[in-house]
């Protein structure tokens, strides 16, 4: 296989974003009040969804309207909802925290979680096949999405409720190992270097991750996700399963024909703990001993989660356990765990999340509907690009634009890295906004707000 060959460590698809989680409103200038319309593109994961949601503190709405390049990550957009979205009543805290970051960040999973994913996918399949105008849930509205984006939709969770060990790449061929996709990827991005693997896996590290300030994540976790694509292994069960969600097809060119390949194309680099992971305000995970961390990245992702689904379930009124309330919770049985249905999931008065289709940036500015509408504009690392003119049509006179920066793309250097801010700069200026001068400075985000007239 000649064109189309994946060699970056970022990949072609975002299953995780390369920034830590953002509480969107807490950037920026004051809002007005009134109802608060934030729009998400590119964003790759629910994260900033979830923090902003847990931090909204108005009685008015709040509305996040997603885009995304490809219906294969809304659908795990969609999958990573439904998971923060399952009622504590139905599963423990501890257990839903462990469960959502096996989805999010493994490439393999416990044959009881691939249950719970299995019936969530028939679940979200119901909800992109059975409501077309009113949606299932107010947090996982797709009755925006065309046609043909729904149909992918319902491919994609069919292919995800069939048991693991019998999924294919395609009719009659045999089935997609995660163990062997991911080894490709390594493979391919590494080269000649492959079997020197180890020593790239600890200069990435040390020599990128650590230098950036991620020296929170330690050796042994980042060698086993690089290995295996293993990053949250919290119990001693098994994980041997394929985690669908991190399954794609990606099209490539073999003698002049179009070839479609099932595979794992996403980041093997950079890692999916920076989402959750590498951030905390709690000073007892900051700790360090001969100097090194007594907490790893996989415990504050799983502290940074859990006080997450709590802030939910207080939000929609569930019993809101202490943390050490949650070592004495009775487990939940997986028989209550698939027995959750979409009317089951918890719902959070004025919070909405719209799914909009993925051509439909460049033609919102079409629509009076959206004119000088959103609050907050995000952009992911990939998309900051598309901001536009038309987009100051659609930013309200006091919003604030947030450009994800390239900091963790680890194939960039240092030049390049800046080269990168520079050009956003730019971009935003182009495209009518200014800096936002009395923002913190951050070498993850920039932030912006629209040109006043002269």
């Amino acid at each position: 296989m000649s064109a189309g060959r994946v060699s970056e460590g970022a990949g072609c698809i975002t299953w995780w974003g390369f920034s830590p989680a953002l509480d969107l409103l807490s950037t920026g200038p004051a809002r007005q009040e009134g109802e608060v319309n934030v729009l998400l593109v590119g964003s790759g994961d629910p994260r900033h969804i979830l923090k902003t949601i847990a931090g909204f503190q108005k009685e008015k709405g709040l509305h996040v309207w997603v885009i995304e390049n490809s219906m294969d990550v809304v659908a795990r957009q969609l999958l990573l909802l439904y998971l923060a979205l399952m009622p504590q009543e139905r599963i423990g805290l501890n257990e839903k925290t462990e469960v959502y970051l096996e989805v999010f960040g493994n490439g393999e999973i416990r044959c009881q979680t691939e249950e719970i994913l299995r019936h969530a996918a028939s679940q979200l399949s119901l909800c992109v096949t059975e409501t077309m105008e009113t949606a299932s849930h107010p947090c996982l509205n797709t009755t925006l999405l065309k046609f043909k984006e729904r149909d992918q939709l319902a491919n994609i969770f069919k292919t995800w409720m069939q048991p693991q060990s019998s999924t294919s790449s395609s009719k009659g061929s045999t089935p997609v190992l995660m163990s062997k996709a991911w080894d490709d990827r390594v493979r391919q991005h590494l080269g000649t270097r492959y079997d020197a693997r180890k020593g790239c896996f600890d200069w990435d590290l040390t020599m990128k991750l650590h230098q950036k300030g991620c020296d929170v994540i330690n050796k042994q976790q980042y060698v086993r996700w690089r290995e295996r694509g293993l990053a949250f292994e919290m119990r001693d069960g098994v994980y041997q399963v394929s985690n669908p969600s991190l399954l794609s097809f990606r099209v490539f060119s073999q003698r002049g024909n179009k070839v479609a390949v099932r595979g794992y194309w996403g980041d093997i680099v950079a890692s999916p703990y920076l989402s959750f992971g590498i951030e905390t305000d709690d000073k007892s995970q900051q700790k360090t001993q001969n100097g090194h961390h007594t907490e790893s990245a996989q415990d504050i992702s799983f502290a940074n989660v859990q006080l997450l689904f709590q802030s939910l379930s207080g939000r929609h009124g569930s019993p809101s356990a202490s943390l050490s309330d949650t070592e004495h919770q009775e487990p939940a049985t997986l028989t209550d765990q698939r027995a959750v249905t979409l009317n089951d999931l918890m719902h959070f008065s004025g919070i909405s999340v719209t799914f909009l289709p993925v051509d439909s940036l460049c033609k919102l500015a079409e629509k009076q509907k959206y004119s000088h509408f959103f609050n907050t504009i995000y952009l992911s690392v990939s998309c900051v690009h598309q901001l536009g003119p038309a987009i100051k049509q659609i930013a309200a006179p006091n919003a604030v634009v947030v450009m994800e920066l390239a900091k963790y793309i680890l194939d960039l250097n240092k030049e390049q890295e800046a080269g990168f801010a520079e050009k956003v700069v730019n971009i935003a200026l182009e495209a009518g906004f200014e800096p936002w001068q009395e923002g913190k400075t951050n070498d993850v985000h920039a932030f912006f707000i629209p040109q006043k007239s002269t």
